[in-house]
């Protein structure tokens, strides 16, 4: 809105051209995103304590977790106004990148929404069904990817995907392009969702991949940078760095509520639009395989879960009675129950993911 209202009155002064740059509205949508987290995360956390719209702890859960049971949650609410204000404020509204990222973001946010309001007002023990909240990421995955498919910003490559530590190496996906993008945010939503069992795990963890995600953004839609990086460039996509810019800002400024012993939970309406904001922004950016390695914790937290389902049906198919793997998944539950303390979890698990986003960058060097 800022580019829009202010840019045009440079021809009157000279200090509106501050509002062309992209580093400049990304640097603002940031700080926005942060002031505002924490000037209405009080509000919300008294309106939420005063509804008595708290947490429900699982009693197959770590005992340790029972003493969180009525914090409030929803707290995704904090962090979606934190992100799409500030992004409508300096982002350039006709940017159909931005229209893509702040749909898809909002729409699950309101799927998420819907998850936590049925489980923690309503009662229903599984919240939202889960069948529906599939159908819901479905329809977010397919609107993103079409929205790619059928409107490119280039043709020759709308069914293409980078490769990581090859450069500008690029896979032709055809038609296979489509349900994998579709998979691509669909995992990347449920992964979060799973990693946000401990105070400030997930959201620290999004702030990480995020910040990787706008580096990307700001080199893909620079041709001397995507010329130097060997990566592909992507006319327009600068706009989505100041989308993941206000969206660490929000991440950061929720964590000051969130962190341990936490004020407030992200709920579902917070988990589930974090996993989707950074499931698009790979799809976006053509980064899709390169999501694995930035957002490697959440692929692990991911796994550990499946491993665990087969491997006890598994146990339980050859001898008759099923065994676990882990103490309990996801894993961040079965190192607490080795005796890590709850920070001790978090912070190792953010180191884990500040290498991992290390490492995502060198690829663009070794290539």
């Amino acid at each position: 809105m800022f580019y829009h209202l202010l840019y045009p009155l440079h021809e009157f002064f000279f200090g509106f051209n501050v509002f062309k740059y992209i580093s400049f509205r990304a640097v603002g949508a940031s700080i926005t995103a942060l002031i505002l987290s924490f000037l209405i995360g009080p509000i919300i956390i008294r309106t939420l304590q005063t509804r008595q719209i708290g947490e429900i702890i699982r009693k197959n859960g770590p005992e340790s977790h029972q003493k969180k049971q009525g914090t409030p949650t929803m707290g995704g609410i904090i962090v979606l106004i934190s992100i799409i204000l500030p992004t409508l404020l300096w982002a350039k509204l006709d940017d159909r990148y931005i229209i893509i990222i702040l749909s898809s973001t909002l729409f699950m946010g309101f799927v998420g929404f819907i998850d936590d309001y049925m489980k923690v007002i309503k009662k229903y023990p599984k919240g939202l069904v889960a069948k529906y909240k599939l159908f819901g990421q479905l329809i977010t995955g397919l609107a993103v990817t079409f929205s790619l498919y059928y409107f490119p910003e280039s043709v020759s490559i709308r069914t293409s995907t980078s490769v990581p530590f090859i450069a500008d190496s690029m896979i032709n996906m055809g038609y296979f392009y489509i349900p994998f993008v579709t998979i691509v945010i669909i995992g990347s939503s449920n992964a979060v969702n799973l990693t946000d069992g401990l105070d400030g795990l997930a959201t620290g963890l999004v702030a990480i991949s995020t910040l990787v995600f706008g580096a990307i953004a700001y080199a893909s839609g620079r041709y001397d940078f995507s010329d130097y990086l060997n990566i592909v460039y992507l006319p327009g996509t600068g706009e989505l760095f100041v989308f993941c810019l206000a969206m660490v800002g929000a991440c950061i400024g929720f964590l000051w509520f969130n962190i341990h012993p936490a004020m407030i939970f992200l709920g579902d309406t917070g988990s589930l639009a974090l996993g989707t904001a950074l499931g698009t922004l790979a799809a976006l950016l053509k980064k899709e395989l390169l999501l694995v390695i930035i957002g490697g914790v959440f692929v692990i937290e991911s796994i550990s879960v499946i491993v665990q389902v087969l491997y006890y049906k598994y146990t339980r198919q050859k001898t008759g009675q099923g065994k676990k793997l882990f103490k309990m998944a996801p894993i961040h539950h079965h190192f607490e129950l080795t005796g890590w303390h709850e920070n001790q979890v978090v912070g190792r698990f953010w180191i884990v993911g500040i290498l991992l986003a290390l490492l995502s960058l060198t690829t663009f060097k070794i290539q």
